[in-house]
């Protein structure tokens, strides 16, 4: 199979890349390699991708639609799994262009081409929980109304949701959105909370608890994620009745969005202690007031999930941050410490 993976060398495309690569199928990656954090961790993701020969990369902007389309017709990819985007809440308010460009401009232009050039049997792609907003009644359920998000960031995604959609209407697309929760995990983002409290701790730096540690989040770990990506490939949706908060709606889409969490939030303090035991370091604590656009809680439900794919998360905080901790630490020795 031919699977397109935008944002190869991100975090969560590097690795549902090379479990694809692992798995057989021929993987068209490409990445635009831009420096929101460290562009060396994006190279080292897409160093170990390109050992493999049936990993096609190409380095460019899904905001060049003409681009976009000319490699869409080329691949041609039975499967796309769109994971490409300008990520963070908080940078949404320091440079909301970024994410017009990227999550608004960048998806239809894939849209288009796919629609146009290129007719995959099944379009996949990162929606994430931040769409749920100021919603308080938990689980967060995907008939659950977002009509509030409270950062540019989660508007974009769920404008990508509804863009998806329209394009299933118009042209027959089988497409799913992917709600991701707090995905972590080895060769994660430098800018998520657990990156820079790992950072914090080893430079012997105070850590950060916003809204003085009352909160929990649905932490899920990496390997869980790819599982579930891979296991709702195959599965493209039909025509279906959309069930929402307000009532049932007949729609002619091909079209869903799909929770995956882990389905058992973290009390945030419980998270540092595990991620300290696996550092060996005690943290040093600043408690600070809650900061705009962030949420207390995340909490998925994943009924949808196990009834379409029979799968559930498996990996438990105090496994994920271990493996997490493992990596951390190897990458950042010095090389000569790597040698020896």
């Amino acid at each position: 199979m031919r699977v397109l993976v935008t944002g190869a060398a991100g975090f969560v495309g590097f690795h549902v890349a090379q479990r694809l690569l692992k798995d057989g199928h021929e993987v068209y990656g490409l990445d635009n390699l831009n420096d929101y954090y460290a562009v060396a961790l994006k190279r080292a993701r897409l160093a170990q991708l390109e050992r493999h020969g049936r990993f096609h990369f190409a380095l460019m902007d899904l905001a060049d639609g003409h681009v976009v389309k000319r490699l869409l017709a080329h691949a041609r990819p039975d499967v796309v799994v769109h994971l490409a985007a300008q990520a963070g809440v908080r940078y949404s308010m320091e440079n909301p262009g970024a994410y017009v460009q990227s999550n608004l401009a960048g998806f239809v232009n894939l849209l288009e081409a796919c629609a146009h050039e290129a007719a995959p049997q099944h379009f996949l792609y990162a929606s994430s929980s931040s769409v749920y907003g100021a919603n308080t009644e938990i689980p967060f359920r995907t008939k659950d109304a977002v009509d509030c998000p409270i950062s540019l960031y989660a508007a974009t995604k769920r404008a990508n949701e509804l863009m998806a959609h329209t394009y299933s209407h118009l042209y027959g697309m089988a497409v799913t959105g992917m709600r991701f929760f707090t995905v972590y995990g080895p060769w994660g983002r430098p800018d998520m909370a657990y990156y820079k409290f790992a950072d914090a701790i080893q430079m012997g730096r105070p850590i950060k608890i916003y809204n003085h540690g009352a909160m929990r989040r649905d932490f899920t770990y990496i390997d869980d994620v790819v599982e579930a990506v891979v296991r709702l490939m195959p599965l493209a949706p039909e025509k279906t009745l959309l069930e929402q908060s307000s009532g049932a709606v007949l729609s002619d889409a091909r079209s869903r969005v799909v929770n995956i969490g882990n389905n058992r939030p973290v009390e945030l303090m419980h998270f540092i202690d595990v991620l300290e035991k696996s550092l060996g370091r005690c943290a040093m604590r600043e408690y600070l007031p809650m900061q705009p656009g962030d949420v207390p809680e995340t909490y998925a439900c994943i009924d949808e999930l196990e009834a379409l794919t029979g799968y559930r998360p498996v990996v438990s905080i105090e496994e994920g941050l271990e493996r997490f901790a493992w990596w951390y630490l190897e990458y950042h020795r010095e090389p000569a410490e790597r040698i020896a």
